[in-house]
């Protein structure tokens, strides 16, 4: 039970609903974190333009990357609603049981190549409290690879976007 009263569906501002009405009709309810978000329009919008452009839209990394991004980030954050949340997701985009389980084991367990284990290790380390400590040999040993400058900054971007949306999670106790 989250920690500040949310509001239900009925409580929404209408534009809100609008956009939730077919997450709810799909699903038969809406998460915690739409219904935190929408307390302030804003912020219920500017949240969804950052799912819909970096997480649902085809972009220049594969949605299996993006969401072992997620996984990893939610997970290193302790951000089990997250976690919850993006096991689902992954599935409906194509991950199978054990390719998210290895991912939520940590980047050494993950089958696949050393060029996205590369990857993964920067948005992890973007994703950390000492990213300001990052070196410019760490860009260039992503960028070494095979990933282009576009690519390393929508991973890191995505990273940002969980940290982002972790946060509001934790500190209002959403999924507890």
């Amino acid at each position: 039970m989250a920690y500040i009263r949310l509001k239900s569906f009925e409580e929404m501002d209408p534009e809100i609903q609008e956009r939730a009405r077919p997450i709810l009709e799909k699903t038969g309810k809406l998460g915690e974190i739409f219904e935190l978000l929408a307390l302030d329009k804003d912020l219920y919008f500017a949240t969804d333009a950052m799912v819909q452009n970096f997480l649902l839209k085809e972009t220049r990394l594969p949605y299996a990357t993006k969401e072992r991004i997620a996984l990893l980030v939610s997970q290193a954050n302790q951000c089990t609603m997250c976690v919850d949340v993006h096991k689902n997701i992954a599935k409906m985009l194509g991950m199978s049981e054990e390719q998210v389980e290895e991912t939520l084991r940590g980047i050494d367990a993950i089958e696949t190549d050393e060029r996205e284990k590369a990857l993964l290790r920067l948005t992890l380390r973007a994703a950390d409290k000492e990213n300001y400590k990052t070196a410019q040999e760490e860009i260039d040993r992503v960028k070494a690879a095979g990933w282009s400058e576009e690519e390393i900054l929508e991973a890191v971007r995505i990273a940002a976007y969980f940290n982002y949306i972790n946060t509001l999670s934790n500190i209002f106790g959403l999924g507890k």
